[in-house]
């Protein structure tokens, strides 16, 4: 399932065309002032929420993140781990594209396939391979587990 929470007129590459092809950067700014930007992360979470019509619970759980410090990621009082993140990805059942958007979305580093670790959380978001199951493979390769920064 793809999420759509981009309320822009323009995607993304077509506002660095626009970027690209304009001569005079206060036009560029002044006529495009509602394209530039992200949402919060916690609106973006919220969207993506509705989108799915699931509670934050339902998803933290999924995840496997702790349901208070999950919760408190939803109402915006805590700022997520990168790892966090790559759970809540998770816990949204996405696919690697949709992850990749939640990374940039939290100002995270994007997953990268020459990272041995990212490489198998990519392949277990692709195959929709569980958030546990992910940690058990981790465990098996000795890589550092999402589990890491204290969440479950």
């Amino acid at each position: 399932m793809s999420y759509n929470v981009n309320e822009s007129r323009l995607t993304t590459d077509e506002l660095m065309n626009v970027l690209l092809e304009e001569r005079n950067l206060t036009g560029f700014l002044r006529s495009n002032n509602t394209e530039i930007g992200l949402p919060s992360f916690r609106e973006y979470l919220e969207k993506l929420r509705q989108a799915k019509g699931e509670s934050a619970e339902k998803i933290v759980l999924r995840g496997n993140i702790e349901k208070s410090y999950g919760h408190q990621i939803f109402r915006g009082v805590r700022k997520p781990s990168r790892d966090t993140v790559i759970k809540l990805a998770f816990g949204f059942e996405m696919d690697v594209e949709d992850a990749q958007k939640m990374l940039r979305t939290a100002g995270m580093s994007m997953l990268y396939p020459r990272v041995l670790r990212d490489a198998v959380v990519i392949y277990s978001l692709h195959n929709h391979i569980s958030v546990i199951d992910t940690e058990i493979i981790l465990q098996q390769l000795d890589l550092p587990l999402l589990s890491r920064d204290g969440s479950l």
